[in-house]
């Protein structure tokens, strides 16, 4: 995955690594875990995953629902492609 800006963030629920993709490199429809609406190619958006997961761990969110999480939460079972 290229094109995005990738740190560690420490949240309440751990240590996440999370990558900002730019539209230009987003080329496939994700399902965002926050709202489980779809993110279109060429928007720019959030993937994370936690810094002790796997790659198969890693979701794409829409920026503000990824800033908006602790506040809402993940839609159980949602966000996985």
């Amino acid at each position: 995955m290229r094109g995005g800006n990738q740190r560690v963030e420490e949240h309440a629920d751990g240590e996440w690594v999370v990558r900002r993709l730019t539209g230009s490199s987003s080329t496939k429809t994700y399902r965002c875990p926050g709202c489980d609406h779809e993110i279109r190619p060429a928007t720019p958006h959030v993937v994370a995953w936690p810094l002790e997961g796997r790659e198969e761990d890693r979701r794409h969110w829409h920026t503000a629902c990824w800033s908006a999480r602790e506040r809402r939460g993940p839609t159980p079972g949602r966000g996985r492609r």
